[in-house]
């Protein structure tokens, strides 16, 4: 076993176990997964840390029990469809890639796009896709989505990911009328016209920019916020 294996362990056992997270499945794909090859060579030496790390683009990679708590918040199953916002590194993308049967993943930075791209096909995730755009916006022409997970906050749910949501999918991302401290959020469509929903935890994640986001400018972590 190499060192990243076992800081990767440790990592899983200490960081997320001890915090609450049970789903088994989340639990398998965070011990698979090496964040190690998701940042740049510098921070190889503080992957397994409790923290988020920095990519470029002013975005993070985000601390690793906020990647695992939000996605066993989204129920995820062996054969769902996965909407994945905001790329950055593609770490939460490969995670959910573990568990599902297709991830489509949308990110605003094209050399952030170009670099997830590159990586994910390297480390053989091949049902990955990742896309350059407006994450507010979604993907209409890939939905309905059983699963949409968003690593950035906005002032509200965008319209256009709660209307492409399954019947019985789940969505869970960051809200708050503060771009850089939110709730997490999930909700679930109950029916065609109707949904649920509720807020379970205090983060601080990146704005989502976009045209039912917010405006482009400064950012911050994504973190959970203590």
């Amino acid at each position: 076993m190499s060192d990243f294996d076992e800081a990767r362990e440790r990592m899983v056992e200490r960081q997320i176990v001890r915090r609450g997270v049970r789903d088994p499945q989340v639990l398998a794909a965070m011990r698979r997964v090496p964040r190690d090859a998701f940042v740049a060579p510098d921070w190889r030496p503080f992957a397994y840390d409790d923290a988020p790390l920095p990519i470029g683009g002013g975005q993070s990679i985000s601390q690793p029990f906020i990647v695992a708590k939000m996605l066993e918040a989204a129920e995820l199953h062996a054969g769902d469809r996965v909407l994945d916002i905001g790329t950055g590194s593609g770490y939460a993308a490969a995670i959910a890639a573990q568990i599902a049967a297709q991830v489509d993943s949308i990110e605003r930075d094209a050399e952030l796009v170009e670099a997830a791209r590159e990586r994910l096909q390297r480390l053989g995730y091949a049902n990955v896709a990742v896309y350059l755009g407006d994450g507010t916006a979604g993907l209409e022409e890939h939905a309905p989505y059983d699963a949409i997970v968003a690593a950035a906050g906005a002032p509200h749910v965008p319209r256009a990911l709660r209307s492409q949501l399954a019947c019985g999918g789940r969505l869970v991302m960051p809200v708050g009328r503060e771009p850089d401290r939110q709730r997490l959020v999930k909700i679930v469509r109950v029916t065609e016209q109707s949904y649920e929903e509720h807020a379970f935890a205090d983060v601080r994640f990146v704005p989502l920019v976009g045209g039912d986001g917010w405006p482009e400018r400064g950012t911050s972590g994504g973190r959970w916020a203590r």
